[in-house]
C-alpha cells in the first residue's frame, strides 16, 4: 500500500525546488510510487518524466541532495548519417566504451555513495569506490557526481577478463554538477582525472566532424577484434548529448550472454542487436564473403548457447550466472546480498575465502524463468 505524500516524513517543497517542478506533481508521484523510498532511505524516480531522468536519487537527509539520473545515451545506427544530423559542432571526440556496468559516485553530506542506474546506492561498489577514488576530490568539489564504468572480473553485474584488470576498476567518463546535472567538458573531465590521480576512459582522439566515421570505422573494427566493446562520440564542448557505435564482437557477445539465459532475457537483447549487425554491415559495403562470415558469427551466438543450455538442463544441472565479489569487510558483503533481494534477485552466496585483506565471495545468481521454461519443455509440454 503507498503512503500518502503528508504522511511521509519529506520536504515535499524542497524536492520539488531540487528537480525544478511544482509540489503538485511531486505529490503525484509519490502517490503512484513513480518516486519512492528504498531501504537505504533516500528516493528514486522509477521512470523518466519530462526532463527528469530515470534513476535520479533525492537524498532527504541531514540536508537535501539530490543525484540526476545518467542521460540514456542514444546509438548511432548508421554511423555516417548520423553524426552528420547529430551533432553542431566542427569536431567530435572519441572515446572507448568500455564493457563494465555504470555508477554515479557523490559525497552525500560527507558520505560517499555509488549508484545504480537505477538510482540505488549498492554497497559493493560504494566500497570499491571509497578504496579507487580520492576522497580529497569531494572534499575539494563536493558538488560534483563521478559518472565512470566499473570493469573487471570481480564484478556481480558485468564480470570481464577482456582488460587484464585484476579485480575492479572504475573508469571516469563523466563528470557533472548535483544541480542541474550539467557535464564538465571532455578537456576540463581530463584535466580532473590526472590531477587526482582517477583512472579515465581512452580517448582516442578528436576528428573533423566529416572525416570522423572513417576513424571510428578503423577504432570499432580494432576494438572488435581485441573482443571490446565500442565507442562513445562527444561534442568536446558536451553541449551536444553524445552517441554510442559498438562492435560487431560486442553484439554477438550480448547475444551469447542473452541466449544462454534465454527466457529470461532473449525477447529484449535480439532485434536490437541483429538491426545493427545488419546496418553496419550496409554502411561497411561488406560483400559477399564478408555477409557469410558476419551472418554465421551471429547465428552461433543465438544458437550455440542456447542448445548449450538445454542440454545442460537436460543432464540434471541448473542454469546460473556465476559471478564473484571481492570486498574487505563481510558487512558488505551482507549488505550486498540484501541489495540483490530488493533487486528480486535470487543468489546463493558461498563461504568467504581470506586472500591477503579481502574476502572472495562467489555468487550464483539463478535464472528461474529459463530454468522452468526449459524443464516444462523436456517434459513434453507445449
Amino acid at each position: 500500500m503507498r503512503k500518502d505524500p503528508e504522511d511521509m516524513d519529506i520536504d515535499i517543497k524542497r524536492i520539488a525546488e531540487l528537480l525544478h517542478t511544482t509540489e503538485q506533481r511531486i505529490r503525484g508521484l509519490l502517490k503512484r510510487g513513480t518516486l519512492h523510498s528504498t531501504p537505504t532511505h533516500h528516493l528514486i524516480l522509477e521512470r523518466s518524466i519530462s526532463k527528469i531522468e530515470v534513476g535520479t536519487a533525492i537524498f532527504p537527509w541531514e540536508t537535501y541532495e539530490v543525484v540526476w539520473g545518467f542521460p540514456k545515451i542514444h546509438r548511432a545506427m548508421m554511423l555516417e548519417p548520423a553524426l552528420r544530423t547529430h551533432f553542431t559542432t566542427e569536431s567530435v571526440a572519441v572515446e572507448e566504451k568500455m564493457n563494465g556496468y555504470n555508477t554515479r559516485v557523490a559525497s552525500i553530506n560527507g558520505q560517499i555513495v555509488a549508484l545504480t542506474r537505477g538510482g540505488h546506492i549498492c554497497p559493493y561498489t560504494t566500497e570499491k569506490a571509497e578504496s579507487l577514488i580520492p576522497e580529497k576530490i569531494f572534499t575539494d568539489h563536493p558538488e560534483w557526481v563521478l559518472c565512470g564504468e566499473m570493469v573487471g572480473p570481480d564484478s556481480p553485474y558485468a564480470p570481464k577478463e577482456t582488460y587484464g584488470i585484476e579485480s575492479l576498476q572504475f573508469f571516469l567518463f563523466d563528470i557533472h554538477e548535483k544541480k542541474g546535472g550539467r557535464p564538465l567538458t571532455v578537456a576540463e573531465r581530463q584535466e580532473v582525472a590526472e590531477e587526482y590521480g582517477i583512472q579515465s576512459t581512452r580517448l582516442f582522439g578528436t576528428y573533423p566532424l566529416n572525416e570522423a566515421h572513417h576513424k571510428i570505422r578503423e577504432i570499432i573494427q580494432m576494438l572488435g577484434a581485441s573482443g571490446q566493446e565500442g565507442v562513445v562520440i562527444k561534442d568536446p564542448k558536451m553541449r551536444d548529448p553524445p552517441l554510442k557505435y559498438t562492435s560487431s564482437q560486442s553484439n554477438c557477445d550480448d547475444l551469447k550472454y542473452a541466449f544462454t539465459y534465454y527466457h529470461d532475457y532473449a525477447r529484449s537483447f535480439f532485434y536490437s542487436r541483429v538491426m545493427r549487425e545488419a546496418f553496419q554491415s550496409v554502411e561497411w559495403r561488406e560483400g559477399p564473403a564478408e555477409i557469410e562470415k558476419r551472418s554465421l558469427q551471429l547465428g552461433e551466438s543465438i544458437l550455440k548457447p542456447m542448445i548449450q543450455s538445454i542440454k545442460r538442463v537436460q543432464s540434471g544441472e541448473k542454469l546460473v550466472e556465476n559471478v564473484k565479489i571481492r570486498v574487505k569487510s563481510l558487512k558488505t558483503s551482507e549488505k550486498f546480498k540484501e541489495h540483490l533481494r530488493t533487486l528480486g534477485i535470487d543468489a546463493v552466496f558461498s563461504d568467504p575465502v581470506k586472500i591477503k585483506d579481502e574476502y572472495l565471495i562467489k555468487i550464483q545468481k539463478i535464472n528461474h524463468r529459463t530454468n522452468d521454461k526449459t524443464e516444462s519443455i523436456l517434459r513434453g509440454e507445449t
